[in-house]
């Protein structure tokens, strides 16, 4: 009988060894002359596709056991347990809502190896676009090409099926900042949210991040110096250091700003300090850090749970109050660049520092274009300066 078949009692078994295992599979039937030597030329074949790297154990032993372990489905659990490890909180939880949302029901239980380009491609055009943002569907994408670097390391010769498979996105919308016209409204219309508004004066002449605004304490702020410390960020209840190193930084304040915590110094300076776990940059190391936050929720009389909190409770209704066109509070950012900007008085570097953006080039990127009825009258400063 030839190496690599085996007769046990009356059955015929094929044994060959792959990814360094000794695997053994049954074959039908009973141990006849015809059943062993089609075993043997089976073996055969198969030592000559895991030589030439074509082998498929789904393709000749579709209802073996050990398929269980070459699933997508199988594939995208170990993609799960790294990723939960390495990411944060907020940013798990949205990237396991489209794996368990879109991937794992329509290939879960597909084999890794049996999994094709064309049929990726007819998923994406048919399923896929038609009912998500291009934005979305990418994400989607990148994460089976991730489960697939993952694959091909325990599956050298493997192919990837996402590899040419691109999704344009649109052009980004241009920054929307507020006008000094629209500033007024806001912070000047009737609101018995006045911590809001400090907020929002705040966050208008500060810049920071939403997230960054509504995790600030009082023992980040040096009001004597006229500086603020933003070292840490909050998503979805989940407290965390800032976006990158740049970003942990320290802002010299413009005198709104100032004037935003010095007015809110009366709510919530003298708050009794609550307990909460800063998880660090890797994802893992979760430090305790007793805070008194400056910027409280005027229904709850606690520190913000979400930005949500803060866009539906006030934002939005309070633009439409004041009849202020609606854009999302992140926009204060924006507006502060804008205003920083427009003045020609301050080099991009010292902004860009300020804002804790990690070069000038996001600057350029997110505000080449000024609010030219707030700027300076550049062509006056021109025509004096060249005595026109």
């Amino acid at each position: 009988m030839a190496d690599g078949v085996e007769v046990r009692g009356n059955r015929v078994r094929v044994y060959f060894r792959y990814e360094g295992e000794l695997c053994r599979e049954p074959i039908p039937g009973t141990a006849t002359k015809a059943v062993i030597a089609n075993a043997e030329r089976l073996v055969g074949i198969i030592n000559y596709e895991i030589a030439t790297g074509t082998f498929s154990y789904a393709r000749h032993f579709p209802n073996s056991p050990r398929l269980v372990g070459n699933t997508l489905g199988h594939f995208l659990d170990l993609w799960l347990d790294i990723k939960r490890n390495e990411m944060a909180p907020s940013g798990f939880r949205t990237y396991k809502s489209k794996l368990e949302n879109h991937i794992r029901p329509r290939w879960g239980s597909h084999q890794a190896d049996m999994i094709d380009h064309l049929d990726l491609q007819a998923w994406v055009q048919k399923e896929l676009l038609p009912k998500l943002h291009n934005k979305t569907v990418r994400e989607i994408l990148n994460i089976l090409r991730q489960v697939y670097v993952i694959y091909r390391t325990r599956n050298r010769s493997a192919h990837d099926p996402t590899e040419g498979l691109t999704v344009r996105l649109p052009d980004p919308d241009e920054a929307d900042p507020f006008t000094r016209s629209e500033i007024r409204d806001i912070l000047q219309g009737p609101s018995e949210r006045q911590q809001e508004l400090n907020l929002a004066q705040f966050m208008i002449w500060a810049g920071p991040r939403v997230s960054e605004a509504i995790s600030l304490a009082w023992e980040d702020v040096d009001l004597k110096n006229g500086t603020v410390k933003f070292r840490r960020s909050q998503v979805r209840g989940h407290y965390k250091v800032t976006k990158t190193r740049r970003s942990t930084r320290e802002v010299q304040l413009l005198r709104p700003a100032l004037e935003a915590l010095l007015a809110q110094r009366r709510f919530t300076e003298q708050a009794r300090p609550v307990e909460i776990e800063v998880t660090d940059r890797d994802n893992k190391t979760k430090k305790r850090q007793a805070v008194r936050f400056v910027f409280h929720c005027t229904s709850t009389g606690a520190a913000h749970s979400s930005s949500d909190m803060l866009l539906k409770g006030f934002w939005k209704p309070h633009l439409h109050a004041v009849g202020v066109r609606y854009r999302g509070p992140n926009n204060c950012r924006h507006t502060y660049a804008s205003q920083l900007l427009s003045t020609g008085a301050v080099p991009v570097d010292w902004i860009a520092e300020q804002m804790g953006h990690t070069s000038t080039a996001m600057i350029w990127r997110h505000y080449g274009k000024w609010i030219n009825r707030d700027g300076a009258d550049m062509i006056g400063i021109l025509e004096r300066a060249l005595e026109l």
